[in-house]
């Protein structure tokens, strides 16, 4: 069958579809936000490809996986096996690393532990394992004349040795070698018990040429002295040989090397310190205790919060008269011991009364704020706890390991004078030219061939895809979904499958126009050797670079679901019904501003130099559009979220929280700033019962309106009982869920809809009450539009909606679960909850990306916005690579050249006039002829 073709598609907002796909070629499916892209590729046909293939496994396999939902459509034929690449795919372990995750690390694990050289970690010799011929050998070639053989027997210890003596003259060995003195051994040779001593058997005086006797002689030495031979030259100075893998100079010894040795997850080669982490996090002082000006009762103690009269103000008091200090006095004023107990404790018994009367009795004295907050830290289940502890405390380096990871033993295993830690901390760029540079012997390179032609392949793989500045050591969590869904697309590149059905979430997403380029060559390979690709994607040359294209819309959710056009981009161009063929054909476009405004202010960051940053200085103007531009990997995030962010936070003293504040000099403010906001992509909620009702706050305002329903008031409902988080409203078989997860053997969690709520979320009782006919469960599956009409006459509701509506979130549901969201929408949901605020005019707004997800028409209304927010005297950074973004903005700040080592260069600034003025800058080659139109 030539063609993939879906008949009757109802899923979500789908209106029983049909369409043809060609199989084996590059597809891109299209249209505004919430048109269905996303349900038709993913919801429906990879979720069939994918039932499919669990129907296809034994009955016992079955059992773990559970029965999987038919989509709601007539039917797909032509379905390949399906392969479905997402954005929100990143892996949040601190062990999942770039190199775990591509497989690469497995094979450089293999390759140090077949041809890796291990070093003394003290002595910094080479370390390997010899036979008595080859050492033999070696003695032949370095030494003329006669030699003597020792074999050392104890090395270092304590004793008087005077039976080991004597049974070595029983033995037939006539002299010793005792802390460097040759003596006979029916000599009495009087030893100190408790002094360390050296003794060595003398073996043999023999002529280095003499080859049988000199073997012989190495042969009895090592027997001896398990593995180690002295030999001494002419002038008694000492060489060290080893016939195992330890360093001839100390006891380090190395067993035969094994891949498990070079992997972090393992005990065999984790950093016993920090358990393969790299990193400690521990409770920080200064920030369970930030201003010491303070006394304990002024709430100094800031894990504990106010204090008054409590009765842990009343355990302190008493600690307090033990040990000499008062709670109204500032901390700044205990004595160093003092503050030490107050911190880690002290097992001094305690002896008081409580304010009621009882007796105060602690045996074990005072734990310590510290100890104690470990204790309780490890000991709680609530997220919410442990978030609030993390506030308190701080990550640094693993101090034994300094972040590599392992052991130091295995760290002196050394490929070309390259640790593994040292190869993952490369660039990938800088990593393949490592490896095409290696110098193998023939025994190394025929061992090493396949192993290097893999991770070649795959460092290729990640260069093709724009990910050429990424680490292999950096870990998986701090990814963006771009990127991670880059990696995993090399990942199956390198797996070479044909006749795969592979099903990809906007690859383009943080990638600069000439990274792209790359991105659409791996594409088209992909496609090339037999495989059909389909793309959601709204990126304008990945569409025009497609074999067929699919226009969803005409507009989002109730209003969209149709195809609206398909066929080839030119035919696209031409539909006239096609709002994308619009844009393409630029019969619509996003306007180029005819004046660019004047800063009226600016905030000058000097000496930047986090990461790859090289000591740049960057002016970022004030109440200003300004985009940050840039290659991939540029500096461009490391820029605004660590110094811009957070240095800011810290320069105006807006949060006590822990900040990774990034390497700078100076801050200086020329002009009236009083907060920053930074809206990034990260969820609103890690769990299904987060939503964006709930997040912008506008839950509140509604269960307060049904709590003033007649039938509410009868029956004595408070605004508590819409809640599905509290007991008394909610369903108790799911607790408010809706779902109930489901724990999966060797898969990830399952959620599955309430059998007693059927995902309502609340009981029968509640659900009686009803606004406009409406009950508050069918309220949450209400889209933002729908609401809009519903609560039009409450101003307080119906701003905070407008605001969803405005950008570009119209189609989203209000109880929509967080984890279906995709990082762009989370980013605009963060930016309505701002925007509802009463804004002061001296904001300084910081977004990464914030057109991920967005159609050209949807970009067109979140510029609207975001020029709204400047018109009122604010300022917005944007970090972006569209190009009709980008010649929107006053301001430009454009770092590279290149990413990783190639970047962290302050390349250009000012507007978008001038920087397509200025060769050197990529983004102005390519900013030139967006502005020409």
């Amino acid at each position: 069958m030539k063609d993939i073709i879906v008949r009757g598609a109802r899923e979500h907002n789908l209106r029983d579809i049909n369409v043809t796909l060609p199989r084996d070629k590059f597809i891109v499916i299209t249209g505004l936000s919430g048109s269905g892209k996303s349900t038709l590729a993913f919801d429906t046909i990879y979720a069939e490809g994918q039932r499919r293939y669990v129907e296809s496994l034994s009955a016992y396999a079955r059992q773990f996986i559970g029965l999987m939902d038919k989509p709601d459509v007539d039917s797909i034929e032509g379905l390949s096996p399906a392969i479905s690449i997402e954005q929100k795919s990143t892996s949040n372990n601190p062990r999942s690393t770039v190199g775990t995750v591509t497989e690469i690390y497995d094979y450089l694990r293999l390759l140090y532990a077949r041809i890796g050289t291990p070093y003394c970690p003290e002595h910094k010799l080479k370390i390997e394992s010899q036979t008595p011929t080859k050492i033999a050998k070696r003695i032949r070639e370095t030494f003329k004349g006669n030699v003597t053989i020792l074999s050392p027997i104890i090395r270092q210890k304590k004793g008087t040795y005077e039976q080991l003596i004597f049974d070595l003259y029983k033995e037939g060995y006539s002299r010793v070698r005792v802390n460097k003195k040759i003596i006979k051994t029916d000599e009495k040779i009087p030893l100190s018990r408790y002094e360390k001593h050296d003794i060595e058997i003398v073996i043999d005086r023999v002529n280095a040429g003499e080859k049988t006797r000199l073997t012989e002689a190495i042969e009895n030495a090592l027997n001896k002295s398990d593995g180690l031979v002295i030999i001494l030259d002419k002038n008694d100075k000492e060489y060290l040989y080893s016939s195992k893998l330890s360093c001839p100079k100390c006891d380090v010894t190395f067993e035969e090397l094994e891949p498990r040795m070079f992997s972090f997850n393992s005990p065999f080669g984790a950093c016993e310190e920090c358990n393969g982490l790299g990193v400690k996090s521990e409770f920080d002082p200064d920030l369970i205790i930030p201003d010491k000006s303070k006394s304990i009762l002024d709430a100094a103690i800031k894990i504990y919060g106010k204090m008054d009269f409590s009765w842990r103000s009343q355990q302190l008091a008493a600690v307090g008269k033990t040990h000499g200090f008062s709670l109204v006095i500032p901390i700044e004023h205990f004595s160093k011991k003092q503050f030490d107990v107050l911190m880690n404790g002290d097992k001094t018994p305690i002896k008081a009364n409580w304010g009621t009367g009882a007796n105060m009795n602690f045996k074990d004295g005072w734990e310590g704020l510290i100890p104690q907050s470990e204790r309780l830290y490890s000991q709680t289940d609530s997220e919410w706890r442990k978030d609030n502890f993390t506030k308190f405390m701080r990550t640094h380096k693993c101090p034994v390991c300094e972040g590599a990871r392992l052991k130091e033993k295995v760290l002196n295993v050394k490929v070309h004078g390259k640790s593994i830690d040292d190869f993952t901390t490369l660039s990938v760029g800088r990593a393949l030219e490592f490896i095409k540079e290696l110098k193998l012997t023939k025994k190394e390179e025929s061992i090493a061939k396949l192993i290097l032609k893999e991770v070649i392949d795959r460092l290729n793989f990640l260069n093709n895809v724009g990910l050429s500045y990424l680490t292999l050591s950096r870990q998986a969590g701090t990814l963006s979904g771009g990127e991670a869904q880059r990696i995993r697309l090399a990942t199956q590149i390198g797996s070479n499958l044909m006749g795969v059905l592979y099903i990809l979430d906007e690859p383009s997403i943080g990638l600069h126009q000439r990274d792209n380029e790359k991105l659409i060559e791996t594409l088209h390979k992909l496609r090339d050797v037999g495989n059909t690709l389909i793309v959601v994607e709204h990126d304008e040359d990945t569409i025009r670079k497609a074999d067929y294209v699919v226009d969803m819309g005409p507009g989002a959710g109730i209003h969209g679901g149709e195809v609206v056009a398909q066929g080839t981009p030119a035919q696209i161009e031409k539909n006239k019904d096609s709002l994308t063929g619009k844009y393409l054909s630029k019969k619509l476009v996003i306007p180029t501003p005819t004046k660019r405004r004047e800063q009226i202010g600016e905030i000058i960051f000097e000496g930047c130099k986090q990461n790859n940053l090289k000591n740049i200085d960057v002016k970022v103007p004030l109440g200003v559009l300004t985009c940050l531009t840039g290659a991939s990997g540029s500096g461009k995030s490391t820029l605004m979220q660590t110094i811009i962010n957070n240095g800011l936070i810290k320069k105006l003293e807006l949060s006590t929280a822990t900040l990774d504040i990034g390497k700078h000099d100076s801050i200086e403010i020329n002009g009236e700033v009083d907060k920053v906001i930074e809206i990034d992509q990260s969820p609103i909620g890690r769990t299904p019962r987060s939503n964006p009702a709930t997040y912008i706050k506008l839950f509140d305002e509604i269960r307060a309106l049904f709590a003033e329903t007649k039938e509410a008031k009868l029956r004595g409902y408070k605004a508590g009982r819409f809640s599905f988080n509290l007991p008394g409203g909610r369903c108790e078989k799911c607790r408010g869920g809706g779902e109930i997860k489901i724990e999966m053997n060797f898969l990830p969690d399952v959620y599955v809809e309430c059998e007693e709520c059927h995902g309502q979320r609340y009981n029968e009782e509640t659900l009686a009450v009803t606004y406009k006919e409406k009950n508050i469960a069918e309220i949450l599956a209400l889209s933002v539009e729908e609401a809009l009409k519903l609560f039009d006459k409450i101003p307080h509701i119906r701003n905070k909606l407008s605001v969803l509506s405005s950008v570009g979130l119209g189609y989203i549901k209000l109880g929509q679960s967080a984890t279906t969201l995709s990082g762009g929408e989370a980013q605009r949901i963060k930016l309505t909850k701002e925007l509802s605020k009463r804004g002061t005019g001296k904001t300084l707004y910081l977004l990464d990306e914030p057109t991920t997800g967005l159609h050209f028409h949807d970009i067109k209304k979140l510029l609207d916005v975001l020029q709204v927010l400047v018109d009122l005297g604010n300022s917005v950074v944007i970090i972006e690579h569209n190009l009709d973004v980008v010649k929107a903005a006053d301001h430009i700040i454009d770092l590279g050249p290149g990413g990783g080592e190639g970047g962290g260069e302050l390349i250009a600034t000012g507007t978008p006039e001038e920087i397509i003025k200025i060769k050197k800058s990529y983004t102005g080659q390519f900013l030139k002829p967006v502005l020409k139109k």
